[in-house]
This record gives structure tokens, sequence and C-alpha cells, in this order.
């Protein structure tokens, strides 16, 4: 049995490993070709080309790369239908990932698409779902409430649980190698190159308010391959130097050491809640971009942990007011007063995202062999 797998995000490169090490155990004999990053090629996949290169967000960030993508997408499209695979599994990147299915259904109508993540049409722009529904048969959901929207639109849709309820958690001895004086601060500025331009200047300034508050305060910065570099540049003069972080071990370390985060919308929300870790979320966008997505916006917040417990518990600075001094000061405030209401809505985001049942990767495998 062949899967060709198309994932363009750490985070889908992380659900597709997930999903593979789960495919494997059921069943034997697997294939896997498509687009992944390092964990899926770990996994046993060979990647067409580098999965850094689909790691672009936002309208006005899309335009000067669009001549390539769309060179991509057809070249991807090619190799899914020179596989011949017995389906073809998209993960996230859904402007990527929906054009090379779109591409792929109009010369192969049989073949059986499977997209991992549903779009967040509960959030902005609810005809996606009947967009996609044209190109994709069925939906593997990270959220309890998604399926609804999915069958509404005619795919099926199966809730599998979201992969950070079984991330394994630093251990003990772990968590003390991140130990030293003074509080310990996460940095989180972004995956994505346009998101680490934009975000490493303002935690930068939050840093000098942080060091004159807590001279011994430490920072904490883990990243990824495709932007460490860029990372390294934007840090180098921030007032607490942070420990830049490769390595996963040193990484689980730091989200179970940490005593406040500063991050980015997206998953690592769920992450940070997965280590009781509390929160501030920044982000900030290209003005185009931002204005265009909440003209389109049903919800008042971005943040998941808020969303899955239906709180508004984490602080949230958007777009013009992704500003130090306005950020700084919840900072301070959960480095004095603890996580208040935040600690209660990280266990139930947990809790409904199917923390202590089967793993998510291999309900995700079992929901895909069930469809085939």
């Amino acid at each position: 049995m062949t899967f060709f797998l198309i994932a363009g995000e750490p985070s889908g490169d992380r659900l597709g490993a997930a999903l593979m090490a789960g495919l494997k155990s059921l069943a034997p004999d697997l294939r896997f070709q498509g687009v992944g990053g390092p964990l899926m090629q770990a996994q046993g996949l060979t990647s067409l080309f580098p999965m850094e290169e689909l790691s672009v967000m936002g309208i006005a960030e899309v335009l000067p790369k669009y001549l390539h993508l769309k060179r991509r997408i057809r070249e991807t499209a090619a190799a899914v239908r020179d596989a011949s695979p017995d389906a073809l599994i998209t993960i996230d990147s859904p402007d990527f990932c929906l054009r090379v299915a779109g591409l792929v259904k109009a010369a192969q109508p049989g073949l059986k698409t499977i997209h991992y993540v549903a779009p967040s049409v509960w959030a902005w722009r609810p005809g996606r779902a009947a967009k996609m529904a044209r190109v994709i048969d069925h939906v593997l959901a990270l959220l309890p409430f998604e399926p609804p929207y999915m069958t509404a639109a005619g795919m099926s849709c199966d809730f599998v649980g979201h992969p950070v309820v079984a991330e394994p958690l630093a251990t003990p001895d772990e968590r003390a190698m991140m130990a030293g004086p003074g509080p310990l601060i996460l940095a989180l500025p972004g995956s994505r190159r346009g998101e680490v331009t934009r975000l490493a200047p303002v935690l930068g300034q939050v840093m000098d308010q942080i060091k004159a508050a807590h001279p011994t305060a430490r920072v904490a910065l883990p990243t990824v391959r495709g932007v460490a570099g860029l990372v390294a540049e934007l840090t180098q003069d921030w007032a607490i130097s942070p420990q830049i972080i490769h390595d996963p071990t040193e990484k689980r370390a730091a989200f179970a050491a940490a005593d406040v985060a500063i991050a980015a919308s997206g998953t690592v929300s769920l992450e940070l809640a997965a280590n009781d870790c509390p929160m501030v979320i920044a982000y900030d966008m290209h003005p185009l971009t931002l204005w265009l997505m909440r003209r389109a916006a049903l919800i008042d917040t971005v943040t998941l942990v808020n969303l899955v417990s239906d709180t508004r518990a984490v602080p949230e600075f958007i777009g013009e007011r992704c500003r130090a001094d306005l950020i700084a000061p919840q900072l301070l405030a959960l480095l004095q007063q603890g996580p208040g209401a935040q600690a209660q809505a990280m266990r139930l985001t947990m809790q409904r995202l199917g923390k202590g049942g089967e793993a998510p990767g291999l309900r995700a495998a079992r929901s895909v062999l069930a469809h085939l």
C-alpha cells in the first residue's frame, strides 16, 4: 500500500510523522512518498523538495514567491499522478495542498484524498469547507467541534484528537537541565521567517522591561532549522541574551521549566498548555493581510486555548496591539501572580483534545484505513 503525503510546516511534519508511525503499526508493507520535514523523513519518506519552501503565510507574504509556489504545485501533482498511490494525504497548508489535490482529482477522479487538519471555517471564510469538498473526500479533525462543519459540506470527518496530548513531557532530570537563578521566560517568535522578522524586535523590547524588573531573568528560545540563523541574528542585541534551542530534549525541558511564555499565535499555545505554562500571545502580520483577515473573522480570539476551553483566559496582542508597552505588563503580572484563570483553561483544553485516550496519530491512522 502506498501513501503520498504532503506537509508544509513543522507542525504538519509532526502530524505526518505520527500518522506514518500509526499506519506502520496497523498495516504491513507500506510505502511513503511526498513532501515533508525531518520527522516524516525519519519515518521513511523521501521529500520531493525541502518542506521549508512552503512555510509562507499571508497574502502579502506569498506574492513574491507566487510563481515558484505555482511551479511546485504542478511538480507535486505530477509526482502524485506518477506514484499512483492508494491515497493522497494532505496535511494542513491548505493554500498549497488543496491546489495539488485539485489538479490530482481532475486527472484521477477516483483517487482517495484525505486532508489532515480541518480548515478553521468556524473562525473565518466558512465557504472554504464547500470548496474543499470538491477535491477532498475525508477529513481528520484536531478539534472536537469541527466534524459537523465538514460533514455539512459533504465530506466524511473524524475527530482524531490533537497530537499535543500524546507528546512526551520532560522528565525531572530533563527539567533540571534548565535550572538557574531568576525566572525563566520562554520566547517563541514563530517558525516562519515573516513571523520571526516581525515579532523578534517586539520581544526584544519586552525583554528590556523584564530585565529591569528581574535582573536575573533568563530567556530560552526554541526554534526550527529553517529560521535558526535569522533568530540568532535578530536576538543578538536583546537585553537578556536568549539560550537558542534546537535539540528536542532541551526544548521539552524548557517548556516544562519555564515560568511564563510569550508566543506567536498557533499550535504553540497548546504545547504550553500541555506543560501548564502560563502565556501571553503576540502576533503581527502585513497590514494588508491583517485587514483582510479581520474583515472575514467570525471569532474574537485567535488563541486555541481560549477557543477549546471556551474562555478568554489567555491575553493576546494582535496587529497594532502587538507592542512591548502593552505586552510586558501582562507578562510581569503573570510572573508575580501566577497563572490564575489560565490554569483551569489549560487543563480543560487538554481534556477536550483527548488527553488520556489513544494516541492521536494512531487514531488518525485507523480513520485513514477505515475510510479506504
